[in-house]
């Protein structure tokens, strides 16, 4: 049994015991997530396409981490020009482990 949920402009494939990682959300460690755009369902013999979501299929988790991705490294240049710009970044991330998948 599988999912297909939309958080954070990205969509990913759950399953139940799944810990994903996806952009920041609000919460503390432990607090119960639930995601309401579901855009696929199936259960293994049947498969179900939202129009664009299902409403009768829920899915929940908890939050497990909230973190910082690694640094990576941002660098402008201009040859000849004297140009040069350096700057860093780390995508602020939330991770969430899937603890069921429910269609009623």
């Amino acid at each position: 049994m599988y999912a297909v949920v939309k958080t954070g402009g990205k969509q990913y494939r759950v399953q139940e015991g799944d810990i994903l990682r996806v952009e920041k959300l609000p919460g503390d460690i432990g607090a119960e997530i639930a995601f309401d755009d579901v855009l696929l369902f199936s259960d293994g013999e049947n498969l179900q396409v939202g129009n664009p979501n299902l409403d009768n299929i829920a899915v929940t988790g908890h939050i497990v981490e909230q973190g910082k991705a690694p640094k990576i490294i941002v660098f402008k240049y201009k040859r000849r020009k004297r140009y040069r710009r350096k700057q860093g970044h780390r995508q602020p991330f939330t991770a969430v482990k899937i603890d069921s998948i429910q269609a009623s």
